[in-house]
Order: structure tokens, then C-alpha cells, then sequence
């Protein structure tokens, strides 16, 4: 794919000003993302169209194998990440199922962790065995556990996420990345490039759902693995045939988002510190999860390797499945939906939507209570966040 690390030419930069300054190289003169919407490029004669056909990631041949506007896109990803290249999908899932089916084969092995996005899961625990792959769960914040499910010889793939959906489990980065053998990937979607970068930490493979906080306005549908050219050329060979590739106006959605993730995160980070501080002091809740609090189990670990806690937090409402869906169904200011990153505040509940298609074992095993409830916090003023979420917890017990 050739060297494309440090487009944005200051590696010396903070990662706020890089996430501005990069992913223009088609841009010219304007300042906004350049939109290539085009599927079809002509081919100039039969040489060159041979040429772009047997290259990998052209940006002036057919649209599935590369875009101008995409590869901006994904320069941006591959400078916060410290990477050599990315590739760019139409989702979330597309990125994560092109680095599963892309690197492993009939026979293979993958470690993961039983506390992961629930597609995720149902794609290591229902599709991989479809295709003679081999998949081992553990609990990610068992230390030494990955490398302990590691066969030598056998493990292709260790997949990870971090913090974990939906309660903000935590993987210990440097550990995980010093695993030698097999390709370490991290799901980095709910820290973003600005708050860990788990290529630093030994990792090959680093991937995100930007339909989240990167693209940050609940308009783009959007996935990205960012790595060494030589393995995203390998998911670049299969992503072609998979055909989940982004869109050029998703990615200018991407790129817009990325140009405020600094400023969005910081807010949305210190309004979930607010929110979670108080639902601690609250009566009606069991428990909160947000790597800001003292309270969380590896708080420590928190500090070592995220430069920001984040928007998401979670937090048990006492009373189980009915007190969590008339919380849900209670907050006026927070809205029900299943996504998270934008400028609106969301809440879940995953025992009844995210997480739905695992079963009353598996929903125990990843520590998803039936009160659970998750939070994406938005950028309304925390105050007015704070109330609606007292006002709705307050209903629930009156």
C-alpha cells in the first residue's frame, strides 16, 4: 500500500490538531472534506486499467477498491492510530467481520473475551463455527487470561475491546499487545483514537465503528481497521470480495467528525464524570461503571493507558428488568437508542435491545445485569442531564 504514516507531516502535534490537519491530500485549496460520490472512474487506456486493476487500494478505478474522498478518510484514522494504512467499511461490523473472516481460515483459532460488543459475539460464537474456525471466550479482565487461551501453532487472531460494551470492562493493553504468535486486534470504538492508542502498545491491528464518537453526528455509517500496510492489504483483499465498503459521503461525514472529536469528547467526558458522581449517590442505583470513578475495579489500569474516560457509562438500576425499562422509559431529555458518540444523550438498555440475542447465561457471563442500563452522555448542558436522570430514577421508585 506504500507508506502513508505521517501524511499530516507534524507527528510532533497533539492528537486534537492532527485530527484537524489530516486526511486533505485530495482536498486542494478548500478547507471542507473533497466529495468524490462517484462508483466509476475512466480508464485512461488498457495498460493503465491493468495497472490500477492489480493494485491494491486504487483511488481512481471502481469505487468498491478505493475512493479519494474514502482514503482521506482513512489517511486521517491511520495518523491519530500511528499506523501505516486503513481501510475503511460501511460499518462497524464490516470492519470487524473482514479482520475475523479476512485473517483466519477453516482450522484456525481466535481468542476473545466474553465481555464484547453482542454482534461481535454472535459472529466468533455463530458464524466463525460455520467455517471451521475455533473460538475461545475469556474474561478480559482475568490478567493473563488471553495469553493463557493462546495455542501455539493454532491461534491466529486475539481479539479484543476495550473499554468493553456495555459495562466499560477494561483489557489490559500492555499485556495483551506483548502476546506473540498470533495478530492482536483492539476494538478501540468507545476510547477513539484520542484516549488509547493500542498500536503503541504492541497491537497489530486496531479497529472502530466510527458510526460512533468519531463521526459524532449519528449520520455516518462507518467501520476502519488501521495497521502495518502488509495486513491491510490482506483485509483489503477480502474486503473487496466482502463489498462492505464506505460510502464517500459517510466518509465526509467521517472526516467532518473527526475535525471536532477533541472538543466533543472533552465535554461529553467531563458531563459522564458529572452523571456518573451523581448516580452514585443515588439511592435507586446498585452500581455505576465509568473508568473516571474511583469505584471502578481497574480504575488503575484506566489511568495507566486512557488518556480520557470517555462519554459512555454505565450504571444498575436496583429493582432489575422493570425498574431498567421504566428508567428508559422515564428520562424526557435522554432518548432511547441504541447508538452512542453523538451530541444527543442516549440510554439504553441492552438486556432488552443491544444485547437481546444472547442467552440469560451469556448475558451473566459478560456481567449484563437486567437493570443494566447504558449510557452514550451528549453534549446538552450536564446540569440538565444530571436532572432528567434524577427525575427518571425518581419515578421509577415512587
Amino acid at each position: 500500500m506504500g507508506d502513508r504514516e505521517d501524511r499530516s507531516g507534524s507527528r510532533h502535534w497533539h492528537d486534537e490538531t492532527i485530527a484537524i490537519r489530516s486526511g486533505r491530500a485530495e482536498n486542494g485549496q478548500a478547507l471542507a472534506p473533497s466529495l468524490v460520490p462517484t462508483t466509476t472512474f475512466v480508464v485512461p487506456d488498457a495498460a493503465a486499467g491493468r495497472e490500477m486493476a492489480t493494485q491494491t487500494a486504487p483511488t481512481e478505478f471502481y469505487s468498491r477498491h478505493g475512493n479519494p474522498t474514502v482514503r482521506n478518510f482513512e489517511d486521517a484514522i491511520a495518523d491519530l492510530e500511528g499506523a501505516e494504512a486503513a481501510r475503511a467499511f460501511a460499518s462497524g461490523m464490516g470492519a470487524v467481520t473482514a479482520v475475523v473472516l479476512g485473517l483466519c481460515s477453516s482450522g484456525d483459532h481466535v481468542v476473545s473475551q466474553r465481555q464484547i460488543y453482542s454482534q461481535s459475539q454472535l459472529l466468533l460464537t455463530t458464524v466463525c463455527p460455520r467455517f471451521g474456525i475455533d473460538v475461545t471466550l475469556v474474561d478480559c479482565t482475568e490478567p493473563g487470561a488471553f495469553a493463557a487461551a493462546v495455542r501455539p501453532g493454532k491461534t491466529t487472531l486475539v481479539l479484543a475491546e476495550s473499554p468493553a460494551n456495555p459495562r466499560l470492562d477494561l483489557v489490559d493493553l500492555e499485556e495483551v499487545g506483548a502476546i506473540a504468535g498470533p495478530i492482536t486486534v483492539m476494538d478501540s470504538t468507545f476510547a477513539t483514537p484520542l484516549a488509547q492508542r493500542p498500536l503503541e502498545y504492541g497491537f497489530d491491528l486496531v479497529l472502530h465503528s466510527a458510526t460512533k464518537a468519531i463521526g459524532g453526528h449519528n449520520d455516518a455509517s462507518l467501520g476502519v481497521v488501521a495497521g502495518t500496510a502488509e495486513l491491510i492489504q490482506w483485509v483489503w483483499s477480502f474486503a473487496i470480495l466482502q463489498g462492505a465498503n464506505a460510502s464517500p459521503w459517510d466518509a465526509m461525514n467521517g472526516l467532518r467528525g473527526l475535525r471536532t472529536l477533541g472538543v466533543r469528547l472533552r465535554r461529553q467526558s467531563e458531563s459522564a464524570q458529572q452523571l456518573a458522581e451523581a448516580l452514585e449517590a443515588h439511592d435507586a442505583v446498585a452500581e455505576v461503571r465509568y473508568p473516571g470513578l474511583d469505584s471502578h475495579p481497574q480504575r488503575d489500569l484506566a489511568k495507566r493507558q486512557m488518556a480520557i474516560a470517555g462519554g459512555v457509562l454505565a450504571f444498575e438500576v436496583a429493582g432489575g428488568r422493570d425498574a431498567g425499562r421504566t428508567f428508559v422509559d422515564a428520562v424526557e431529555l435522554a432518548q432511547m437508542a441504541t447508538s452512542l458518540g453523538g451530541p444527543e444523550t442516549l440510554v439504553t438498555h441492552p438486556a432488552s435491545t443491544t444485547h437481546v440475542g444472547l442467552t440469560p447465561e451469556e448475558l451473566e457471563a459478560a456481567g449484563i445485569g437486567e437493570g443494566t442500563i447504558r449510557v452514550s452522555v451528549g453534549l446538552e448542558h450536564p446540569d440538565d442531564i444530571v436532572a432528567d436522570f434524577a427525575q427518571a430514577l425518581d419515578a421509577g421508585s415512587a
